[in-house]
């Protein structure tokens, strides 16, 4: 079994892996990103480094300037 921060942590790894990848995909700096969500380059360089501590009120906003969502699975349904 994994603790909450373990799992809060690898969600976290995984969530900026994938922005930092379609930021590069798209060709924009960190900067040009913050500006375009409405956040700081601060916030852009946390969720890309995995702070597992990030805001979703920030967070949105970047997936939707990099033209990505958040999907939330119900797996405990799907198992049954």
């Amino acid at each position: 079994m994994h603790t909450k921060q373990e799992i809060s942590a690898a969600f976290a790894e995984a969530l900026g892996a994938t922005v930092r990848r379609r930021r590069k995909e798209v060709g924009v700096r960190q900067d040009e990103l913050a500006l375009t969500a409405g956040v700081s380059t601060r916030v852009i360089h946390q969720i890309e480094n995995g702070k597992p501590t990030s805001r979703l009120d920030s967070v949105v906003p970047v997936l939707d300037a990099l033209g990505l969502s958040l999907v939330i699975d119900d797996a405990a349904q799907a198992r049954e």
